[in-house]
């Protein structure tokens, strides 16, 4: 019997964090709340073995966010830039790839629900 690969992409959306990232030492002690969104592309049999050996659990992906995302850093590019690392590093056969981290109730001096950044 013939499998065919085909080119499948998985996302992840709206994982909620508490984390503590951000420039001022206050927000880095006191924390927030952040939400973390990632898109993944590889070539897989799964749609057709029906296998979890025969693509990317996601679950696994699920785990380096949170490990990542409970490191403080100053800035969001930079946890997205550890993210995307962190990922690629255990899951070379990715192709493509999508972090996107937004950060609720930034303190900016005005009213915003969120800033986010996207890294491909």
């Amino acid at each position: 019997m013939y499998i065919c690969r085909m080119r499948t992409t998985i996302t992840l959306e709206t994982m909620r964090f508490h984390a503590s990232h951000g420039v001022t030492e206050e927000e880095r002690l006191i924390g927030g709340t952040f939400l973390a969104d990632i898109s993944y592309t590889i070539d897989t049999d799964a749609v057709e073995t029906d296998c979890i050996e025969d693509t990317i659990d996601y679950a696994e992906i699920y785990d380096l966010i949170k490990k990542e995302m409970m490191k403080s850093s100053k800035l969001i590019e930079h946890v997205a830039g550890r993210i995307m690392k962190a990922v690629k590093n255990k899951f070379p056969q990715i192709s493509e790839i999508t972090v996107k981290i937004s950060k609720l109730n930034p303190p900016v001096n005005g009213e915003t629900g969120r800033v986010t950044v996207t890294i491909k």
